[in-house]
């Protein structure tokens, strides 16, 4: 799943440190996120949402052929 994470966080000036801290999660775990390396689980992926003031759906993009 790609997601907008980075492009998000870069445009709001927030450091990966700074959002790990907010979200209880490690600096490596935003990075695996933004690379694409890691799916987050639906609590993280709301928690990530509600951070950014966002939906999932503004941050997240599904594509059909994962299922």
């Amino acid at each position: 799943m790609k997601n907008k994470i980075e492009n998000i966080r870069r445009e709001q000036g927030i450091l990966q440190d700074e959002m790990a801290k907010a979200l209880g999660v490690s600096r490596q775990t935003i990075s695996s996120l933004e690379n694409g390396r890691y799916n987050p689980s639906i609590m993280l992926a709301y928690k990530i949402a509600k951070y950014f003031g966002m939906t999932i759906e503004d941050i997240f993009v599904f594509e059909e052929e994962e299922i």
